[in-house]
């Protein structure tokens, strides 16, 4: 009944544009929204938010209608989205709003000629199992900045940041006739200060105040919320901000929480409420059944209770934007390509067995239907006619030269992958300890392979044996920054401490050649001289009578990535339980495509691969992941 009351209030109020599809037309009437008596109110009236989380740097932007509209027709009224510092300040002081999957101000209006009002998460932290929970990762080279911190530098470019963002958003307030009715000031800091005991509750305060603050001086004027787990409220809640319980699945206990904090009375809500869950390599893809997201969503409906699924539609980490967690037992759990997140809209924009029952229980007479499927292809045989070594490649790039390896962020390099060679006068022999590596290496003495090292399985150590006159090679990977948890502040990457053989420090005469794979390499002039056991870069093409989404098969791969008509679409591990890549159909063409690979292990040649039809998410094989 609250359901059906509160979509007919909606429906009379927001006059939105009935065809989407038609710029031309008035697209919405100006309205007002508070947060009063208790209640969220719409023109004066008081509404239930039931709003889904999905995020416009995780979806192809010519599929971010399709999405919206999915979402629609699910029966909810709005959508949260996480802003990502780091995908627009691309360098420093420099800002893209507008390329690719940047334009968050065009998906901001689409959502609203949707009829979905919109709730937005700027951060400046954001987790999200985004890479370095949306700090762009040069940040770390600015002397005295601590992230997350109050000191000036890190709050100068806090402001930077709120002020590049109110630009592009500004018209898209509400208060300026737009659909965005919620802002939130920082994100889940109850947690960080539980987990930074080390800085006084009186200074995290001064810091969350000091941002809150900034969102306000820029020119955010509707009403602001903080989002905390319901135990975390002392560290993260906000005078002036509504608070909200993010996974409080006690409609009592969160009220009484929320009362507490805000002067004995609601609205309530929970801004993350989890249909489904994160995912990382090497480890089981977790799941959430449908009946226990059915019975969830009508105890609040029952409650009275506004939520935000998160994720309603997770997407894709496409190119290196996937972050990483870490536990007792592994210092790094990076997280996959796929942030499907067992959401009730699939990776692909499919409709579950979630969303449909979800959708009974929100929709109305005025819910429009579900969207039409986006075609689907298989690729039989895409041939791979070069395949060169790495080495190649690298050989042509010039080195930076220390007496000791440097890491990325002191090579200026965010992403990517550095190539650390060494030369010995002199035989050497011994255990290898690599303490300080960040993430993932590949060992070589003169081309052959070592041993494989990595952060997720804590080993840092091999035997190793370099003859006189004899070259060390170390390929290393950045398998994802941090994003949640007190190590975040320690986020470099690549070999970040002394090298040690024997015992001995090893310095003098180290070569590091970056291979950021920023853009697809470039084979055209170079010739095929790949060999088992060394890293390699594949290339074909592929031609196509008609386009549609697909899935990259990559179970005959080791690990890598893969580039598509120049585009990154992700990360590969054979470990699982990811098998494959989701290949958006509006990123082929009709004719030739070309596919690019960088192959890491390359423990055999390859020839071909296919796509196929349907995901493969849930095929684990720790067997094909275990350094040697």
């Amino acid at each position: 009944m609250k359901t059906k009351l509160f979509s007919l209030i909606l429906l009379a109020g927001l006059a939105m544009n009935a065809n989407a599809q038609t710029k031309n037309k008035s697209q919405s009437a100006k309205h007002s929204f508070a947060i009063a008596d208790g209640n969220f109110l719409l023109d004066g009236k008081p509404i239930q938010i039931h709003s889904g989380e999905m995020h416009y740097a995780r979806i192809p932007k010519p599929y971010w209608r399709h999405r919206l509209k999915m979402m629609k027709a699910m029966g909810l009224n709005a959508v949260a989205t996480y802003v990502f510092w780091n995908y627009h300040e691309t360098a420093p002081g420099i800002w893209d709003f507008k390329t690719g999957n940047k334009d968050i101000a065009e998906y901001i209006k689409t959502a609203q000629e949707e009829g979905l009002f919109v709730i937005l998460r700027p951060g400046p932290y954001v987790c999200a199992e985004w890479e370095f929970g949306g700090y762009p990762w040069f940040l770390q080279k600015v002397p005295g900045m601590v992230i997350r911190g109050n000191n000036p530098q890190y709050l100068a470019a806090t402001k930077a940041y709120f002020t590049a963002l109110y630009g592009q958003v500004k018209n898209l307030l509400v208060s300026n006739g737009g659909p965005i009715i919620m802002v939130q000031g920082e994100n889940e800091f109850g947690s960080y200060v539980a987990q930074r005991k080390d800085i006084s509750l009186e200074d995290h305060k001064k810091y969350s105040a000091a941002v809150f603050q900034q969102l306000k001086d820029v020119g955010f004027n509707v009403p602001f919320f903080t989002s905390d787990g319901s135990w975390l409220f002392e560290g993260g809640a906000l005078p002036g901000a509504l608070p909200t319980a993010n996974g409080e699945d006690d409609v009592a206990k969160l009220k009484e929480i929320v009362n507490k904090f805000n002067g004995g009375k609601g609205p309530y809500m929970v801004a993350e409420f989890y249909p489904g869950w994160l995912d990382h390599w090497a480890e089981p893809f977790p799941k959430v059944s449908y009946k226990s997201t059915a019975k969830q969503t009508q105890k609040y409906l029952d409650g009275g209770v506004s939520f935000n699924y998160y994720m309603v539609h997770g997407g894709t980490n496409f190119g290196f934007t996937s972050g990483a967690n870490y536990d007792n037992k592994h210092d790094i759990q990076p997280d996959l390509t796929s942030y499907d997140y067992d959401a009730p809209i699939s990776e692909a924009g499919w409709a579950t067995k979630k969303y449909d029952t979800l959708r009974t229980m929100l929709k109305t007479a005025e819910t429009p239907a579900v969207p039409a499927k986006t075609p689907v292809i298989e690729i039989s045989n895409i041939a791979l006619t070069k395949a060169v070594d790495l080495e190649d490649i690298k050989n042509k790039i010039t080195p930076v030269n220390d007496d000791k390896p440097l890491t990325f962020e002191e090579l200026n390099q965010g992403h990517g992958y550095v190539w650390y060679s060494k030369k010995f006068n002199q035989p050497i022999s011994g255990k290898l300890e690599l303490a300080g590596l960040r993430d993932y290496a590949i060992v070589y003495v003169n081309g052959t392979k070592v041993a494989e090292l990595n952060s997720y399985y804590k080993k840092y150590d091999c035997d190793i044996d370099i003859p006189f006159n004899a070259t060390l090679d170390i390929v290393v990977e950045n398998m994802g920054r941090i994003n949640y948890g007190s190590k975040i502040i320690n986020s470099t990457k690549g070999i970040i401490s002394p090298v040690i053989i024997n015992g001995q420090t090893i310095t003098g005469n180290w070569d590091m050649y970056k291979l950021p794979m920023d853009v697809a390499p470039d084979l055209a002039a170079a010739q095929n001289s790949a060999v088992a056991g060394k890293p390699a870069v594949y290339q074909g093409s592929f031609n196509l009578t008609k386009t549609g989404d697909t899935f990259l098969d990559m179970r005959d791969f080791g690990k890598g990535i893969v580039f598509v008509n120049g585009i990154n679409i992700g990360r590969y591990w054979s470990v699982g339980p990811q098998q494959t890549l989701y290949l958006p159909g509006c990123w082929l063409k009709a004719g030739k495509n070309d596919i690019v690979i960088f192959e890491q292990k390359n423990d055999a040649i390859q020839k071909s691969l296919k796509s196929i039809a349907t995901p493969i998410l849930e095929e684990l094989k720790p067997e094909k992941g275990l350094p040697k």
